[in-house]
């Protein structure tokens, strides 16, 4: 365990029952942060009151200005005059054991690691194909990436999330944190910069959470197209790193041969999702092609699209 002091981050918008759990689950902790911190998207249910009744610090901001990267950023600025590490989580990452925070920080034992992230676990309820994009994305072993990483990992080498990540508040700072107004993938974007930087980041499975979506068909095509979105925006990712496509051919052959398995009569579900992924994708790779209408109803996350 180290001696580091941490604040943990949450963004939240109606985050609904599920948030009672996300705070017992915090308040079971071995090891707790110095300061919680809430940045709520104007919630109209309990969200708030119940962040307030379990001593969070919390702040709100109108939901029109939610950003990914320029929130998480905001959320920084309230903790980091008392902090060494900054931990984000989802308001739907349930943290899935008594030591999930105190493992996730054990990695900043070496100085050179700036990030870490936590491995996921599907919820109870979740699909067989939201449980294979956890178990594919989130091994059971831990590992520790750096630039030397970059041929044998590709793209993989800057995987990270923020459902469930920390980071050295000192890198953080001195690499410029999240970009302010991205679409998605603010933690690849860090990662990746922190690693080109001579940085090492980790990927701690003993630190874990419940974390899936069960998403359908739209909602899959729109994450995509939102992805590729972000690719197109940030194309010195792939020049680095190495292409998308080859990692996405790697987890389609995975969800073929865990799917034939465990429920053969998926495969074609698990088809039509692949190429509703694709589509997004190429779509959103090249949104500059489309008519500005054509991005805010195909993209998952509108409020980017009026920025």
């Amino acid at each position: 365990m180290t001696d580091l002091q941490f604040v943990l981050c949450v963004p939240t918008c109606n985050a609904g029952n599920q948030w009672k759990d996300w705070i017992t689950a915090y308040q079971s902790q071995s090891l707790k942060a110095d300061k919680v911190i809430v940045i709520d998207s104007s919630s109209s249910d309990n969200t708030v009151k119940l962040a307030e009744e379990a001593r969070f610090s919390v702040y709100s901001i109108p939901q029109s200005i939610f950003n990914h990267g320029g929130t998480r950023n905001q959320a920084v600025e309230f903790g980091k005059s008392f902090t060494d590490v900054v931990v984000f989580m989802t308001q739907d990452a349930i943290l899935a054991s008594p030591d999930s925070l105190a493992n996730l920080l054990a990695p900043f034992v070496d100085s050179k690691v700036a990030a870490v992230c936590g491995r996921q676990l599907p919820h109870h309820n979740a699909t067989l194909l939201a449980a294979h994009a956890r178990y594919f994305n989130y091994p059971s072993e831990s590992k520790v990436k750096s630039k030397e990483d970059i041929f044998a990992l590709g793209i993989k080498a800057a995987f990270m999330s923020n459902s469930f990540a920390a980071y050295r508040l000192s890198v953080f700072e001195e690499l410029g944190g999240f970009p302010d107004n991205t679409i998605l993938a603010e933690d690849m974007y860090l990662t990746a910069k922190m690693i080109l930087s001579g940085y090492k980041v980790a990927y701690c499975a003993e630190a874990t959470v419940f974390h899936s979506h069960n998403y359908t068909l739209k909602q899959e095509f729109q994450r995509y197209f939102d992805t590729g979105v972000f690719q197109q925006e940030q194309q010195w990712i792939q020049q680095k790193f190495g292409r998308v496509a080859s990692e996405g051919k790697r987890f389609v052959l995975s969800e073929l041969k865990f799917l034939s398995i465990k429920s053969p009569l998926l495969i074609p579900k698990a088809i039509l999702s692949t190429l509703a992924k694709l589509i997004g994708f190429k779509l959103g790779y090249y949104y500059y092609m489309l008519p500005y209408k054509w991005c805010k109803a195909l993209s998952m996350h509108k409020g980017y699209w009026d920025k």
